[in-house]
Order: structure tokens, then sequence, then C-alpha cells
């Protein structure tokens, strides 16, 4: 499925290309900063730039013969630099730069969600508001509960891509760090200002204090984030996949005109795309215990972190792009059956307006443990009988010694619950004028 994926923005920033960009980014930002401080001649820094020229092929057969990623960076370069490699990756360690590098991919990976989360949250605001009034079952447990309308339904899920977006904002911001402080960050072969300028340049901050390595704490965060607006993103489908189901029918994810549901079953219309997001959902968090465990390494640094994040990021950051792109098709594209949503409403013959009738006896000064029995024993009875509530309660002596045919006809209706919805929607639009 993702071999298919062809989401350029995400995908292009795990490329070779892009990585040893970024790592040649990072070594010109720490060559302007020492010649801004006067620690290596003007001009330096442009010259190296203007030479150099990425062959990824050639850094790749070079990697081969000396095991090393960073050290085969070096030599491409070298080679095509001169006697100004005297001035290159100068007091500078492997992590300096890759870490560095890998923060400024971060921080753009977590751009692009953003933009994507921006659109659902468009597309969530709008839905909301063309359902705002269209009636349907709440369900708690699986079970008829009480009437709501799909916009309050959509609402919801707009409410949590709001928080999800404010947790990314704050992970990207905690992941906009940088280190160049040398092998165990004690600087002792660049000094701090260096790194402060370069990170400057860069538009990173400072760690206050790192080893050889940014601590991975920071990642985790980010992860976690990522995980969470996935999870959000099942919410959703697996929503969609309920509300789907034959017995059900009130909404659809798209399907297409030629499209096929199954290789047996001519007539099978499945929710294959909200399934798929599920299945990605639960990839995407199993990668947060690897992100975890990826906290606590060895004295000042080890590698044990290296070989998963080699994938990590890479694989969560595209993942989640790509939910969050098919997650816009289903919503730009969900089909709403209102007709079922209100056929479903009258399933249980009244059943759902139980709660108006018993804080209806309460308010009549029936105690709420007696007024709670005999709602309950008329609602068992109506459920066994296959009855309407209302005809049951018409026929209880005790519920018509306190209330009028016309009082429980009132409580038995669908404005009772909806007088409050245009409350919850003001909330919204009183935040996007904020």
């Amino acid at each position: 499925m993702l071999s298919r994926y062809s989401l350029s923005p995400m995908r292009e920033l795990w490329t070779e290309e892009t990585m040893y960009r970024k790592w040649l980014e990072v070594e010109i930002a720490v060559l302007k900063a020492l010649e801004k401080l006067r620690r290596i001649p003007k001009g330096i820094a442009e010259k190296i730039a203007e030479r150099i020229k990425i062959n990824v092929e050639n850094i790749k057969e070079k990697e081969k013969r000396i095991k090393h990623d960073l050290i085969a960076f070096l030599e491409h370069v070298e080679e095509q630099i001169g006697d100004l490699s005297r001035y290159f990756h100068k007091g500078l360690t492997s992590s300096d730069v890759k870490d560095t590098a890998l923060s400024l991919i971060l921080v753009e990976a977590g751009r692009i969600l953003l933009n994507e989360i921006e659109d659902i949250k468009k597309i969530l605001l709008r839905t909301a508001k063309e359902y705002r009034n269209t009636v349907m079952i709440g369900r708690t447990h699986g079970m008829h509960a009480e009437p709501i309308t799909f916009g309050l339904k959509v609402l919801s899920w707009l409410s949590e891509f709001e928080r999800n977006e404010e947790r990314l904002k704050e992970a990207i911001e905690n992941i906009r760090y940088g280190k160049i402080s040398g092998v165990v960050g004690s600087y002792a072969h660049i000094p701090p200002e260096v790194e402060e300028e370069a990170l400057s340049i860069l538009g990173l901050k400072r760690e206050k204090v790192s080893t050889q390595i940014i601590p991975r704490d920071r990642h985790a965060q980010y992860i976690f984030a990522l995980s969470l607006i996935g999870t959000a993103v099942e919410r959703i489908a697996v929503e969609i996949r309920n509300l789907q189901r034959t017995e059900i029918g009130e909404v659809e994810e798209p399907f297409h005109e030629s499209q096929k549901g199954s290789s047996a079953m001519p007539h099978k219309r499945n929710p294959i795309v909200s399934e798929r997001l599920c299945g990605l959902s639960r990839l995407l968090r199993s990668y947060v215990s690897v992100a975890l465990e990826n906290v606590p390494l060895w004295h000042e640094r080890d590698l044990t972190h290296s070989s998963s994040e080699r994938f990590l990021f890479s694989e969560a950051t595209q993942i989640l792009h790509y939910m969050l792109v098919k997650l816009k098709e289903i919503l730009e594209n969900l089909r709403v059956n209102e007709g079922s949503m209100l056929k479903n409403l009258d399933i249980t013959k009244g059943l759902i307006y139980s709660e108006s009738v018993l804080i209806g006896l309460m308010e009549k000064g029936v105690p709420r443990k007696k007024a709670y029995e005999i709602v309950q024993r008329d609602a068992m009875r109506a459920w066994k009988e296959g009855r309407k509530l209302l005809e049951v309660l018409l026929e209880d002596e005790e519920v018509m010694r306190n209330m009028s045919e016309e009082e429980l006809k009132e409580l038995l209706s669908i404005s009772h619950h909806l007088k409050h919805v245009d409350a919850i929607f003001r909330r919204f639009e009183d935040d996007s004028q904020r």
C-alpha cells in the first residue's frame, strides 16, 4: 500500500539526497558561525558551498568500504573542496551533524502534518455545520442511548483534532533543538558561541546540556504526538465502520463507480479505507515503545537507538501523512444517510426518552429511586412486549397520577434533546473569532 504512496512533500524529506543536503547545511552553518566569530577567514563557507555537488551513489560506494556513513560523506566533500577541507568538520562529532540535521527534518515534517490537520479541521467544521440539526441516535456500549445530531458527533472529532494540533505544535517546538558541542557535549574542541551562532542560522535552539547526542526524550514526545493524531484518525475510522454496518447504514465511506467490494460477493461495499487506517494506527502506536526505549542510553551515548531511528521517524511521519490524506478523502466524500438516522431513532419505540420521563416524575415530587423503578419497570415491559413506551406509560396509574398525557408526549419529543445544540456550536464559532 505505502509502496504506491507518492505524496512527495513528506517522502522527499526522507530521501538520502535530502539527508546529505541537511548534513551539508549544518556543516555550512558552522562555517558561517566560525567566520562571524573571526575564527576562520571570511568567505570560506561560500567557497565550500559552491564547490560541493552531492552525489548519493558516490557516498554510498564509499560507505560500503568505510562502514561509516558520516565519514563517507566527509570524504565525498573533501574530494571536492581540496585544501579547504582543513576548515570542514573541525571539532565536530558525527552526532553534531546528524542529530541537528534530524531536528531540521522533523520540524519540516511536522509542518507538513500541521497543514494536513488544518485542512481536516476545515472539512470537519464544514461538515458539522451542514449536519448541525441532523438528528441521530447517540450510542453508549453500542446500545441506543439518547438522541444527538450528526453535527455534534463531528464536532467531537474536530475538538480532538484541535487538541492534537496543539500537541504537535508543542512537539515541533520541543524538537527544534540542535547541538554543536563535540564528542561528549563538553565543547572541548569547539566553543559554545559557535554552537549558538550556527543554530541561530539554522533556526534551531541550543540544548542546555547535551551528551554526544540530543536527548531522546524530545524525540519520544514527537513520536507520541504523532501516535495520538493517528489514534484520532482511527477513532473517526472506527465510527465510520460501525455506522456503515448493514444493520445501521447511517454513514458510508466513498465507494467509487468502478470499485469492487469482494471477489465472491458482488453486493459488498466494504469500508476498506477506514479499516486500513485502523491497522496503520496500530503500527504507528507501536513506534511509541521504540522511541521510549531509545531514551535511556549508556553513559553519554551508545548506538542502540541509531538502527531503529533509521526507520522510526521516516516511517512514522510518512504513515501519519498518508493517514491524514486518506482521511481527508473520506471526509470530503462521506455519504450521510439521514433517512437511516431517522429510521433508527424509532427502533426502540421511544425507550430512548426514559431519562426525560424519570426527570419529569422527579420534578413532580416523586423521589428519584421510586421514579427510576417506575420508568424502568415500564421500559422493560415495553421492550418485552414490543410496544411503544408512551402506550405503556399511559397505562401506568402511578405515572398518570403525576402527569398528563400531554406532558408525557412533550417529554418524549425530540426537541427536548436538541435545545442546546446551538450553544455547543457557538463555542467553536467563538474560538474562530479570537
